[in-house]
């Protein structure tokens, strides 16, 4: 049962942020839900999401940034240091200090799949589902240097349950639970709408969406990853998003390249397609490593280019980052600045009623990954050939690009399959 008392702490706090609407609906819930809508309104940090919801009224002013170009290596342009980073890389990785992280918290709506993006079968002949495919290069290059590489997979809420029984399905692709792969769930924040009032859902509790791929340092380490990797032995940690079926998660180059410079984050990147390609590209902000958003870029500077003719700002982020253990337990105890995006929310009204809109009507809230490069003193970048390292699935294959049907045809091009 619920307490009396529990219940008129909780309205009062309610009252204090103008959220009383949270419990409109609380008498027509039955005990298991009342239950968990209580314990979602005491983890919310109300005074954040105020914040949050503040800043969205604000302009964004970055005129006061200084934006410079960074330094980058070029994997085929490294000559005799080639084989001085690999080396290093390769003895890291035979001494177990390796591990990879998959953000899948997706679903897979977009390519009118039903379940989480990593199930998703993008059409090759052998039907594998990109987490197979992900499997699949893990274990290929575990073999050639005589261990597993400890596989972690960060699911959401939403599609954590259905992750794990597809993994349960398949055997676990030839990992053993809680051995060398684990699952961790993604942080959520609550959405608001125009007025800053927090959403009820269809089942009338609190509406909450993932935290964005910037989440992910303080999932690793709240849920207890980061000390499950120490004791692994894990030094080094790359982090990539599912739906790159070419994704190289283990590059003894790169990690080389980390030792060798003693830096605790490096980066892959390919050089943009064209000067005005819609891609967060690598720069310095401030003198400090960052990623620059295309809509913040002028034209003049997407255009710039050095004495070799070579883009200034041509590094695009591909969401293949290595990071030493200790940076991802730094900046995981520091949350990360968030951004708001204007989506398209269901929610119950005041009345009871479910409203579905037809434009966007509420805020969700994200961070991104590379807000914490700015914490770091310095990090290395390794461009890599697009076709051989990128072949995103984000969208369905009406949109002609980023699909399955471009990835399917990187793949099949690089793995010689037709």
């Amino acid at each position: 049962m619920i307490m009396e008392k529990d219940l008129n702490e909780i309205k009062f706090i309610l009252k204090k942020y103008g959220q009383e609407h949270l419990l409109n609906g609380y008498d027509k819930l039955d005990e298991s839900k009342k239950k968990t809508l209580l314990e979602q309104i005491e983890t919310i940090d109300f005074e954040l999401i105020k914040s949050l919801y503040n800043k969205t009224k604000e302009e964004i002013k970055n005129e006061k940034d200084e934006i410079t170009p960074i330094e980058y290596l070029d994997k085929f342009k490294l000559n005799e240091e080639y084989k001085e980073y690999e080396n290093l890389g390769k003895k890291a990785i035979k001494e177990g200090k390796l591990a990879a992280v998959t953000m899948a918290g997706g679903q897979g709506t977009r390519l009118g799949h039903s379940g989480p993006k990593g199930t998703y079968d993008i059409g090759l002949d052998s039907h594998k589902s990109l987490f197979e495919l992900l499997s699949d290069g893990l274990k290929e290059e575990g073999a050639k240097y005589g261990v597993t590489i400890p596989w972690f997979i960060m699911t959401s809420r939403e599609n954590n349950e259905e992750t794990v029984a597809f993994f349960e399905k398949h055997k676990f692709f030839g990992y053993k639970k809680d051995v060398n792969i684990f699952f961790f769930k993604q942080g959520e924040l609550p959405m608001v709408d125009t007025e800053g009032k927090i959403l009820i859902d269809e089942n009338g509790l609190v509406k909450k969406a993932a935290d964005g791929h910037g989440g992910i340092y303080e999932a690793l380490v709240k849920n207890g990853m980061t000390k499950k990797m120490r004791e692994l032995g894990v030094e080094w940690v790359f982090i990539g998003g599912v739906d790159n079926c070419l994704v190289k998660m283990v590059d003894p180059v790169l990690m080389g390249i980390a030792i060798k410079k003693n830096v605790t984050v490096a980066c892959k990147s390919i050089v943009k397609a064209n000067p005005h390609e819609k891609v967060g590209v690598f720069c310095r902000r401030n003198g400090k490593p960052n990623v620059i958003e295309y809509s913040e870029i002028t034209d003049e500077m997407a255009e710039a280019v050095d004495e070799n003719g070579e883009l200034l700002y041509g590094e695009s982020h591909i969401l293949c980052n290595l990071f030493n253990v200790s940076a991802i337990e730094r900046m995981g105890a520091t949350p990360l600045p968030y951004h708001s995006a204007f989506k398209k929310a269901k929610y119950i009204d005041k009345d009871g009623n479910l409203i579905v809109p037809e434009s966007p009507n509420a805020y969700k809230f994200e961070a991104f990954l590379f807000d914490a490069f700015g914490e770091v003193d310095d990090m290395a970048i390794l461009r890599v050939k697009r076709e051989e390292e990128f072949a995103p699935v984000k969208n369905a294959d009406s949109a002609g690009v980023d699909c399955p049907s471009t990835a399917r045809k990187l793949y099949e091009k690089f793995y010689g399959l037709k």
